[in-house]
């Protein structure tokens, strides 16, 4: 059983989540908090349930999916975990940051990575790492199976898609991912995206105008 906490941060309105575990254990997808009053607003919220924060994973690390990763590493200790194809965009981060006017702390390089089809155990619940390029090189989508969950970053949102004008997008990369790896889920999964409101599989192959 998994229940899921999503908190809305940075100029950029990405979603983060929050997973909590039967251990109330938490893992956090994308933490975007940027100010002290969001580093607040997730610590509070920490303490107030009692929630040990015990793994950080990246669907993709664009600048402001990765806001909160030196805040995390500062306060609990943690590095995050995602593909190896994303080192590129953790390393430029403060660079590609300032162009937004943002300040970016440095992030410390993940000392493991998730690949395709690889699976992440989160106390009980078994997490599958989806390769997803296109938006962003190294982007990956995470899929609950017991859960009938996606988390699909910036590859998928409600009718509509990751844009792909940035460094290393690729639209018919992007498409086929989709198509390919997400598409081929049950239509009732319940889709989290990066920015948005969530949608389901079905919903997208049948109304979702890109596709």
């Amino acid at each position: 059983m998994v229940t899921i906490k999503t908190f809305v941060f940075n100029p950029f309105q990405v979603n983060t989540y929050l997973l909590v575990n039967e251990r109330n254990e938490g893992l956090l997808i994308d933490a975007a908090n940027y100010t002290r009053e969001e580093d607040a607003v997730l610590t509070e919220y920490l303490e107030k349930y009692n929630i040990k924060l015990t793994h950080h994973l990246l669907t993709h690390a664009h600048v402001d999916h990765i806001l909160g990763a030196a805040y995390l590493e500062k306060q609990f200790g943690l590095l995050p975990v995602t593909h190896s194809k994303s080192l590129m965009f953790l390393e430029s981060a403060k660079e590609y940051g300032s162009v937004f006017g943002l300040q970016v702390q440095p992030v410390t390089n993940p000392v493991s990575f998730l690949d395709d089809g690889e699976d992440f155990l989160f106390g009980n619940i078994e997490i599958k790492a989806l390769h997803c390029p296109g938006h962003a090189d190294g982007s990956l989508c995470y899929y609950l199976k017991n859960e009938n969950i996606l988390f699909s970053g910036d590859v998928l949102f409600a009718e509509s898609i990751g844009r792909t004008d940035l460094p290393t997008g690729n639209m018919n990369v992007l498409l086929s991912s989709i198509r390919e790896k997400l598409f081929v889920l049950p239509e009732e999964t319940k889709v989290y995206p990066g920015h948005g409101e969530p949608t389901t599989i079905g919903h997208e192959q049948k109304h979702n105008p890109f596709l």
